[in-house]
């Protein structure tokens, strides 16, 4: 069993008994966010994750009272494929939530990852340039350390607000991914971490591994 009082300074770690408290944890947290930030702001940006234990989280989002046309939906990363194939994260986040609920279209921005990696990183780094920070970005983490699509020894321009990804470990090996300088330019990061398979990946983050889910370390801390 992993010591979670063990992360540093700006990790809050909470415990849960299972991914479905974990998804409506996280829903409270993102209905709490929303309502912060469009009262201060009038608008709420968050940026979705893929994954279980969010696609969880997005189908218990359907039936929450908010103004939706005051939210507008970016994405952490995406996977080089076909506009419509159900392997993309932005495709699972229209099935499960967004295709349910009113946000104005103009106001969902998927990354164009049919364009191929390159162009489409490109055209997505105009896109968040506009309107960083976020209010909130949502991550998960692989059984590798990855988050997003930030894979462990995989080098990236520090300076990219949004990463061409090629020969990634799974597939397809061509991905788009946010940098890490992009997800950390948030008012709140929440990780969601579920199952026993990132048992390891945690141990290696506690004992100081440069995974790249241990370099997210935004102002705000990591909840």
């Amino acid at each position: 069993m992993i010591d979670l009082t063990q992360f540093g300074e700006g990790i809050t770690p909470q415990l849960y008994e299972d991914m479905r408290e974990v998804a409506r944890s996280a829903v409270q947290s993102v209905l709490q966010r929303a309502t912060e930030a469009i009262t201060e702001r009038g608008a709420f940006r968050v940026v979705l994750a893929g994954g279980t234990t969010p696609e969880l989280a997005y189908r218990l989002l359907v039936d929450a009272d908010t103004d939706w046309r005051r939210w507008h939906i970016y994405f952490g990363d995406e996977r080089c494929l076909s506009l419509g194939d159900s392997g993309r994260n932005s495709v699972m986040a229209q099935r499960a939530w967004l295709d349910h609920v009113a946000i104005p279209p103009g106001q969902i921005h998927p990354i164009a990852a049919e364009l191929g990696a390159a162009e489409g990183a490109a055209a997505y780094s105009k896109v968040i340039e506009k309107v960083l920070p976020f209010d909130m970005v949502l991550l998960g983490m692989g059984e590798d350390g990855h988050t997003a699509s930030l894979f462990p020894g995989h080098l990236h321009d520090a300076g990219e607000r949004v990463h061409a990804v090629h020969h990634a470990p799974k597939p397809p090996p061509d991905r788009i991914s946010l940098s890490l300088y992009s997800l950390c330019a948030t008012r709140q990061l929440l990780l969601l971490v579920t199952g026993r398979a990132k048992q390891a990946a945690l141990a290696k983050w506690l004992s100081g591994e440069p995974l790249p889910v241990a370099s997210l370390t935004p102002d705000c801390g990591v909840d």
